[in-house]
Formats: C-alpha cells, structure tokens, sequence
C-alpha cells in the first residue's frame, strides 16, 4: 500500500530516488473503521487525507437533513479547502462509508519537505489546483445538470461508487430522494 502513495507522485513528476524515499519516510499512515469521522462540521482542521483505500463521504447538515456532496476513494485527496485559513472552520463532515486506510498529511510536514525539496510546492499547487477543479466541476454540474444527468455522468466516471455507497447516499449526492434514484435508475436500465 505504501507504494501507492510515492506512485501517486511520481505520476505528476518523475521522482528521484532521494525525494522517493523522503516521500515514504515522511509518509503517516492511519486507519479508520467505517463509521469514524475525520473531519465534523464546526471543526478547525488542515490535515490533509491520501486515500491508499476505502471511502470518505463528505456532507453537510442543513435543516437537520445530511446532504452528500462528495465521496473520496482509493488515490484521491480529502482537501478542506476551507480549513487551511486559521478563522474558518470546516462547513462540512466527513466519515467512512467503508474501513479506509489513508496517508496523513498536514501543513507543518509539508513545509519541511518544501524546504528540503523546493520543487514538491510546485506539485502541491497542481495537486490543490486538481482538487478545486473537481469540486468546482461538481458544484457546476449540480446547477447545471439534471439528477438524472448526474447520475449517468456518475456511472461513467465513477462506476465504482454504484457498488460501494448505499443508495440514499447516492441518492442525497445527485440530489433526489432514493425513490427518485430508484425511477433514474429504472428509466436507464429499460433505455439500455
């Protein structure tokens, strides 16, 4: 597993064996049980999360009503990009949906490896730049598209998380009710 975490960056950049090997020096990893929370509404956290494997899923609490808007799997970043300012505090949860094992990152072990490998800010812009670009796309997609639209572009791009989530998860993530999801779903499978 810990393999996956250097193979990750050296997707983005090729590694020399030196930053390799600082790279899974530095690396800490946890495990959590399905059900803990890494993260809860209210909280101050710059931690960052590299999913090795399992499933975070993120939510809000509105009206007392929980309302996924995202899931994190296998190499994926869990990024509070509120969190990094020290007068915000996160607006939203995340718990396991899964037992899920990750790599553990926070600000004062990344500035360490900045400062002996200047190079890896560059990769961790591309990296943030990657994540904001992914919850923008699906915060565009929620504005923009229907449920049953993002429940196809769902089963295109993450065909994975069909199987994996329970459906009022799914259901709550595209923005329907579960028999709402259950119709979608119907209309798909007799159009196929």
């Amino acid at each position: 597993m810990d393999n996956k975490f250097v193979n990750y960056f050296s997707k983005i950049s090729s590694l020399t064996k030196e930053e390799a090997e600082a790279i899974a020096q530095t690396m800490k990893t946890q495990s959590f049980e399905k059900g803990d929370y890494l993260l809860r509404q209210g909280q101050k956290s710059s931690k960052t999360y590299f999913i090795l494997s399992g499933c975070i899923r993120e939510y809000i609490l509105t009206d007392g009503e929980e309302k996924t808007t995202n899931f994190f799997t296998e190499e994926q970043w869990a990024i509070s990009l509120n969190g990094f300012t020290p007068e915000n505090s996160a607006t939203h949860n995340w718990v396991c949906v899964e037992d899920t094992t990750v790599v553990v990152g926070d600000e004062e072990q990344a500035q360490a490896i900045f400062k002996r490998f200047p190079r890896f800010e560059t990769i961790s812009r591309t990296i943030m730049e990657a994540a904001f670009s992914e919850q923008r796309e699906a915060l565009t997609s929620y504005y923009t598209d229907s449920p049953e639209q993002r429940y196809l572009k769902l089963l295109k791009s993450r065909p994975d998380l069909i199987q994996r989530i329970p459906q009022y998860h799914l259901a709550s993530y595209i923005g329907v009710k579960p028999e709402s999801l259950s119709r979608i779903r119907k209309r798909i499978s007799s159009s196929e």
